[in-house]
């Protein structure tokens, strides 16, 4: 957390995730051992001026200054999270095995998969991930111009 701002105890925040819903009116965040429930927030510039549940005056707010904040981890079983992808073997549908993922790139499209190979598959083309295998179903030719 940011310094104070004004003399209700609203905070400045700076999130580290894009996922904006962690500041939602609500959302239950771990702050040095103590729990802080979100009453309002909104974006001012590049981050968030947050109100907490009983943080009712600048002294409260300036007490919170520099304080790491920490959300529980999301329970999405839908979601991939890059560490199970980094080091999983990436196999096509057909059962053609296209090696180890090395990395995976930020794209404003669509994450990227890069391969030892240095083949290149956009996440959208992921089925699943699971123990160790990430099953793709990329389209038609996407691997012609890393095979000779």
């Amino acid at each position: 957390m940011g310094k104070a701002h004004g003399l209700r105890g609203e905070v400045y925040v700076d999130l580290v995730t894009d996922r904006t819903e962690r500041l939602a009116p609500g959302s239950v965040l771990h702050a040095g051992g103590r729990l802080l429930t979100v009453l309002a927030s909104k974006p001012q510039q590049t981050r968030w001026l947050v109100q907490f549940e009983g943080v009712n005056d600048r002294a409260a707010a300036e007490a919170l200054t520099n304080t790491e904040l920490e959300a529980e981890p999301i329970t999405d079983p839908e979601a991939v999270w890059v560490h199970e992808l980094i080091g999983s073997r990436v196999v096509e549908r057909c059962g053609t095995d296209r090696g180890r993922c090395v990395g995976v790139l930020a794209n404003p499209a669509h994450d990227i998969l890069e391969l030892e190979s240095g083949a290149l598959v956009p996440t959208v083309f992921i089925v699943s991930c699971a123990d160790g295998i990430t099953t793709i179903d990329p389209p038609e030719g996407l691997f012609a111009v890393y095979e000779d």
